[in-house]
């Protein structure tokens, strides 16, 4: 059955109708999934072990990260230049301002005519503020002359219904919501029936929905707000599937007026968004007039310089769609001049134009706009790179899980680890982030989908290659068998030369965040710090800085220092030169998981000082209680009694009876363990290990198991956000580390193997041998099968 909106009359019709399954269809979407498992399983261990731990790659990720990261290059190499412009403010009714276009018949330079590294083109001349102060006092009290009036008709037609795409754009814009909340509210929109489906790359529309919005708009707007046919809009985007309609309204027609009080917040936004851009569709053209107008003047300085400004504007005679809806614009996106809506007089051909001010503005050139995810969906969407099904979660996942990207406003701002990956994706590994190459298989997948090739041959040259081409598999192994990827070299970005010591000032993606070097001189880089902000000038400040020999303060009259050490950030209390009183060293607190030290206060530091904090005594017995962070986490102890706290903040706040209470739940397994926990979520069967896999709480914080695996959550990586997908890929991340240490493949074989191996050797009791042989002659019987299994999987792969 196929339906597109969720209604009882779409679902009569699909009941009605069913078709057969549309199994390329599904053979597409098979292959989509194993190719990105593929991706992900061979080239995020590379990562891993070259540039750090739990980082992954993928087949639409890499690229998507590479626009942000080259992006970013622009910014860092982008050289700003000055210039200087002129406007004329007149002194009519009504009142506009014309500015300055050329001077001696030589246009001025503006923004746009300087590149990246701030040189000019040889084509203008640029406007410095001696010439522009020199040209402005020479115009004063001088009249502008109208040259020359151009009218021309104007016409302005609407943008095509919402896809996936255009719609994350425009709500990004409008709405200043992410890709995700967009999504949100679009997936409750149609669950509950408001809206056609969400994920689609078609611009067209039902003849049905045609009618009924032409009728609607006829009703509500007036015969003459419609065209004269139904209006067809053509898709330009590079490997459009169009398997559904455009995002619309659900039949029928509701406005978001007459939901009332259906719609709340971000749904509400969306929807009325949607319903705007659906009308305006099928709507006529603005029309209107737009007036081009040259006007000179002589200045009175020593060249008599001919100077020419110019104006424009568009007046608007029928509003068309814009009556409905009006669409918004990129921030690198600027209106064409016949978009002004500038009002001008009647102006003729030798007509004097008295001047009120002529005003100079210094200007410098700014470098190109980091990316949105409105802006990085467009892009996306424009090189042919990934789906509408996949665009949101995928930027998502990059900036949730924080190795590679975070958010300053809406801009999307690469971090160094970013900028590591991509060098080492970029110089070993060229191919999987090209552009071109993530296209062609999205072509590849679309050939599948509509039965041109087969799943399995297509995969199989994917991974193996074809025609003498390697596959991924073997540009991966090749690689690493060459021991050519130079971790050191990747993960290490030249500022240049410090200018005191001539050593060279480098920045590295740390384990604890990004750290500058200048020999033996290293020193933390801000969070807040972008990579276009990590000037030369701007590390050697860094450097400079006081380090954590600067106390923060004093306390009992030895000083409090926060610093960062091997094993992180911590507060120390005293030097080794002159330690606190009674004590033969300073006193060090490592910081809490959620602390920054960045901003830990001086309070911050004394709480952690105060560890490990004497809750009370126990009234039955006198005996005291304590509270105190080790190596398994916060925990209360009384005695050889402990019990382990929920959070390291409960150190500081966990009263007497809490503890008590605490203490009192019985120990399970006799060796002071708590009683096991109910998985957090359970996460379906992982396709390797073919067993099921849940999310668990443990002493090292939550983690991922198969029962067979423990795989720890990764920075950034949230329980409650943990998609199946990733689940089953931190397994496979563990399983490779295992795997390349030399560790076995399963502990459980192993470990029992090398028991029955030593027991006959030893030279024990008679008795104590015979207890070792049993579980020996159990594991070898138990042996046999899984190694006939392990031998069918191969054989499988």
């Amino acid at each position: 059955m196929v339906f597109h909106e969720i209604n009882a009359k779409s679902i009569q019709e699909a009941v009605a109708n069913p078709r057969e399954l549309d199994q390329p269809l599904v053979d597409a979407a098979e292959t989509r999934r194993i190719l990105d498992r593929l991706f992900g399983y061979e080239v995020s261990p590379v990562l891993w072990r070259r540039v750090n731990r739990g980082l992954s790659a993928g087949r639409v990720q890499s690229p998507a990260l590479r626009l942000i990261v080259e992006r970013e290059w622009q910014r860092i190499k982008f050289i700003s230049a000055d210039y200087f412009s002129l406007e004329a403010v007149t002194d009519t009714a009504p009142s506009f301002t014309a500015k300055l276009l050329s001077v001696n018949g030589t246009r001025i330079a503006t923004g746009k005519d300087f590149s990246e590294q701030g040189v000019v083109n040889p084509d203008v001349t640029i406007l410095t503020a001696a010439r522009g102060a020199e040209i402005t006092a020479g115009l004063a009290n001088v009249d502008l002359v109208v040259r020359t009036v151009d009218e021309k008709p104007y016409r302005s037609s609407p943008k095509p219904p919402f896809t996936t795409s255009t719609l994350q754009q425009e709500a990004g814009r409008k709405l200043r919501l992410s890709s995700r909340q967009v999504m949100s509210a679009a997936q409750s929109l149609y669950e509950r029936g408001f809206i056609t489906y969400m994920r689609t790359d078609s611009i067209s529309l039902s003849d049905e929905a045609i009618n009924e919005v032409r009728s609607y708009v006829q009703r509500d707007y007036g015969k003459q707000f419609l065209t004269d046919g139904p209006r067809k809009h053509n898709s330009k985007v590079k490997n459009a599937q169009e398997a559904h309609e455009a995002i619309r309204p659900a039949l029928p027609l509701r406005s978001p007026e007459q939901l009332g009080g259906e719609l709340r917040g971000q749904d509400a936004g969306v929807y009325r968004l949607i319903w705007q851009r659906t009308l305006a569709s099928q709507m006529a053209d603005t029309l209107g007039t737009t007036v081009s107008v040259r006007l000179g003047a002589t200045a009175a300085d020593a060249q008599r310089t001919d100077c020419e400004f110019s104006a424009s504007g568009t007046t608007i005679t029928f509003p068309g769609y814009r009556q409905a809806y009006e669409e918004s614009r990129d921030e690198d996106e600027t209106p064409a001049d016949d978009e002004n809506a500038l009002l001008l007089p009647v102006l003729t051909p030798g007509q004097n134009v008295p001047v009120s001010e002529y005003s100079p503005t210094s200007h410098s050139t700014t470098p190109p706009p980091r990316y949105t995810e409105a802006s990085l969906v467009k892009e996306l969407e424009s090189k042919g790179i990934g789906r509408p099904s996949t665009w949101a979660s995928i930027i998502s996942t990059m900036v949730d899980r924080g190795h590679y990207l975070w958010k300053k406003g809406t801009s999307l701002v690469p971090t160094w680890t970013a900028f590591s990956v991509i060098r080492l994706l970029q110089e070993n590994f060229d191919t999987l982030v090209d552009y071109e190459f993530t296209a062609r298989l999205e072509s590849g997948l679309d050939a599948i989908a509509n039965g041109e090739v087969k799943k399995g041959t297509w995969l199989h040259d994917f991974y193996f290659g074809i025609d003498g081409k390697e596959g991924l598999h073997g540009i991966v192994a090749t690689k690493l068998e060459s021991g050519s990827i130079d971790a050191a070299a990747v993960n290490t970005f030249e500022l240049g030369a410090h200018p005191d010591t001539g050593e060279v000032v480098i920045v590295k993606p740390g384990l604890y965040g990004p750290y500058v070097r200048s020999g033996e001189n290293t020193a933390s880089v801000p969070d807040t710090m972008t990579p276009d902000e990590l000037t030369l000038d701007a590390a050697v400040t860094l450097l400079k800085a006081p380090k954590g020999d600067t106390p923060i303060g004093e306390h009992e009259g030895y000083p409090v220092f926060a610093k960062s050490g091997r094993y992180g950030p911590y507060v120390q209390w005293g030097t080794m030169d002159v330690p606190p009183e009674g004590m033969e060293k300073p006193k060090m607190t490592s910081l809490f998981k959620t602390m920054n030290i960045d901003r830990l206060s001086m309070q911050d530091a004394l709480d952690l000082l105060s560890l490990p904090r004497t809750v009370g005594a126990d009234p039955t017995d006198g005996e005291l209680i304590t509270a105190q962070n080790g190596r398994y986490g916060p925990y209360v102890n009384k005695g050889k009694e402990s019990r382990s706290l929920q959070t390291e903040e409960q150190l500081l706040t966990v009263t007497l009876d809490e503890a008590l209470a605490l203490l009192a739940t019985p120990r399970v397994f006799g060796k002071g363990r708590a009683a096991a926990k109910p998985p957090l979520r359970e996460f379906g069967i992982d396709p390797a290990s073919e067993k099921p896999v849940v999310g668990k709480e443990g002493k090292f914080g939550d983690y991922i198991t198969d029962g067979e695996t423990n795989a720890g959550l990764t920075r950034g990586d949230r329980m409650e956000q943990m998609t199946n997908e990733r689940a089953y890929e931190l397994l496979q991340l563990r399983r490779e580390y295992i795997e390349a240490n030399g560790g076995p493949k399963k502990k459980k074989a192993g470990g029992r193997k090398a028991v029955a191996k030593k027991a006959p050797a030893k030279k024990t009791a008679v008795k104590k041998a015979a207890a070792k042989k049993a579980p020996a002659k159990k594991a070898a019987a138990k042996k046999a099968a899984p190694k006939k299994a392990a031998t069918t999987s191969s054989d499988d792969e």
